[in-house]
C-alpha cells in the first residue's frame, strides 16, 4: 500500500503525464469499488470532478478530496502547495457548473468560489479537519482557493 509520504507530490505537480497516470489509477479504483479508494486516500472523502476545460472546452476529470465544513461540501485548490492553481481551478472559474461522482451517486453541481473574506474565515476549519492543507498553504504565497459545491 502506498502512503502519502511515498507519493512524489512535486513530481505529480511538475509532470502532467505522471499526474494523468496517477489520477487514472485513482479513478479506476474509485469506480471499481463504489467510490472507495485505498492507499493514501483510504478513509478519506473522495469525489470525481468533471469540469469543462477553460481553454479547450473539452471534458476534464479530476479525483479530489472533499470536506464537509459547516454542512457545505468544499474542495480545496491546494495542488500540494504548488505555486500555481491546479488546472481544475481555472476550469471552474471559467465554467462554474460541474458534475461529480460521490460514492455510487453522480449529479450536477453549481460551483461557487469562496470570496477572500469567507475563504479566510473558513480555511482554519479546513485545516482543523485536514491538517495537510495547513502544510500546503505554508508552502505557497498564493491563497489556496476554496470552492463550494451545491447540488444543481
Amino acid at each position: 500500500m502506498t502512503t502519502m509520504a511515498e507519493i512524489d507530490k512535486d513530481k505529480l505537480v511538475s509532470d502532467t503525464a505522471a499526474l494523468d497516470d496517477f489520477n487514472r489509477g485513482v479513478v479506476e479504483e474509485f469506480r471499481a469499488n463504489g467510490g472507495k479508494v485505498g492507499g493514501p486516500f483510504e478513509g478519506g472523502n473522495l469525489l470525481l470532478l468533471h469540469t469543462t476545460g477553460a481553454k479547450s472546452g473539452q471534458p476534464r476529470l479530476s479525483p479530489l478530496a472533499y470536506l464537509t465544513v459547516d454542512g457545505r461540501m468544499l474542495i480545496v485548490g491546494s495542488y500540494a502547495g504548488a505555486q500555481k492553481d491546479p488546472a481544475w481551478v481555472h476550469n471552474l472559474r471559467a465554467h462554474p457548473r460541474a458534475h461529480v461522482e460521490v460514492g455510487t451517486e453522480a449529479y450536477d453541481v453549481d460551483v461557487r468560489e469562496l470570496p477572500a473574506d469567507e475563504r479566510d474565515a473558513t480555511y482554519p476549519k479546513v485545516t482543523e479537519i485536514a491538517p495537510v492543507f495547513a502544510e500546503y498553504q505554508a508552502k505557497t504565497p498564493r491563497a489556496i482557493p476554496l470552492f463550494e459545491l451545491t447540488r444543481a
